[in-house]
């Protein structure tokens, strides 16, 4: 892990390509949008002018991407969200072609990254290993596979991007969670669940409003992916 955040607009870093290391062991970046974003799953692409009112999103400075991995759409904001991407090669002895266990490690190690920081009570949180819940056009909305539950509430997003040579799986925790920016900007995404604990909500964490939290967090994530 690079000892800074790598900045930049969400649009930019997501087209990037990540380097996919030369062995064992998981690079990870750790991102800051420099802007507001709402960002399209791969799937939603074709769909985004019926789901985005890009005239509202141009009025308030909000970047509309399409990234390149699956799922939901995901809003950004600066300060209020921590945006890590873990990318692993094929050579990795955690490497599954199955697209469902290959996300198990990565919940694994966001569970015990956010016990170590003390934000949160192992009994409390959860790696979903099953398929998908649903395929909700808000990505917090479902709970697909390596995702991790707080109290049954969803806090941890996060999707793949396979290639020859590896996968880069891009993961989101909320300090905040703004269910509003999403009926603002993303009317055709439909209601978005609300904050709390229990199925069908989203968890935040509003510690992480504090850099140095969120620097610890991702230093604890990037000690438990070092070499299988």
């Amino acid at each position: 892990m690079s000892a800074a955040p790598l900045r930049g607009a969400a649009g930019e870093v997501h087209t990037r390509d990540l380097p996919v290391p030369d062995g064992p062991g998981v690079a990870v970046w750790w991102i800051e949008a420099t802007a507001p974003a709402l960002v399209l799953g791969s799937r939603q692409a074709r769909l985004g002018t019926s789901l985005v009112d890009g005239t509202a999103c141009a009025r308030d400075g909000v970047e509309v991407v399409r990234r390149r991995s699956g799922g939901g759409t995901v809003w950004l904001a600066p300060a209020a969200h921590v945006w890590v991407d873990l990318v692993i090669a094929r050579a990795d002895a955690r490497w599954d072609d199955d697209v469902t266990r290959a996300c198990a490690w990565v919940g694994e190690a966001w569970r015990v990254a956010l016990v170590a920081e003390g934000l949160a009570a192992p009994r409390d949180l959860e790696v979903h290993r099953a398929g998908p819940t649903g395929d909700a056009p808000v990505c917090f909305a479902a709970v697909g596979p390596g995702e991790v539950l707080l109290g049954g509430a969803k806090l941890v997003g996060v999707s793949q991007r396979r290639s020859r040579a590896g996968a880069r799986f891009q993961c989101v925790v909320h300090a905040a969670w703004d269910a509003e920016a999403y009926r603002r900007y993303g009317p055709g995404l439909g209601d978005p669940p609300t904050a709390g604990t229990g199925s069908g909500r989203v968890a935040a964490l509003p510690a992480l409003a504090d850099p140095a939290r969120v620097r610890a967090l991702v230093e604890h994530l990037a000690e438990g992916v070092g070499p299988s």
